[in-house]
């Protein structure tokens, strides 16, 4: 079992009229060289989580924090002009909180934090990830 420290949420940076399953997303990432889904999760806009990566596999989803982190992300993040918001739907909101809740109870001291909280560059998820699941932190 991979030892997990972080648990990093992630948009898939598509606007409202566009999709991003776990296999539209696989077939980016395979475009860009990769063998599959960096992420370990993705959250549909209707709160359907599907699997990605196997979460025994080191993720490809933030530079230099895979080999101890799961990656979930949420379809969306983008506004209709192509700008960074946070899209999530209701749906999603309860969705990613039950799926942190449930890899809480294996990795009970990983922090949960933003891709922007470890590079500044991006702002994914295009929400405050630390303080949104502040009363789930270790």
């Amino acid at each position: 079992m991979r030892t997990i420290t972080l648990i990093i949420i992630h948009c898939s940076a598509v606007r409202p009229n566009q999709q991003s399953s776990a296999k539209d997303i696989t077939l980016w990432h395979k475009a860009r060289g990769w063998r599959t889904i960096g992420y370990h999760y993705v959250v549909r806009r209707d709160g359907t989580i599907e699997y990605g990566r196997p979460i025994e596999q080191v993720g490809a989803h933030c530079v230099n924090h895979n080999r101890y982190s799961v990656g979930i992300c949420y379809e969306g993040g983008l506004d209709t002009e192509g700008k960074p918001k946070d899209t999530r739907t209701e749906a999603q909101k309860t969705a990613i909180r039950q799926l942190i809740q449930r890899l809480k109870k294996t990795y009970p001291l990983a922090v949960i934090v933003g891709h922007r909280d470890l590079n500044p560059l991006k702002a994914c998820p295009c929400f405050n990830a630390v303080s949104e699941y502040r009363d789930l932190q270790p």
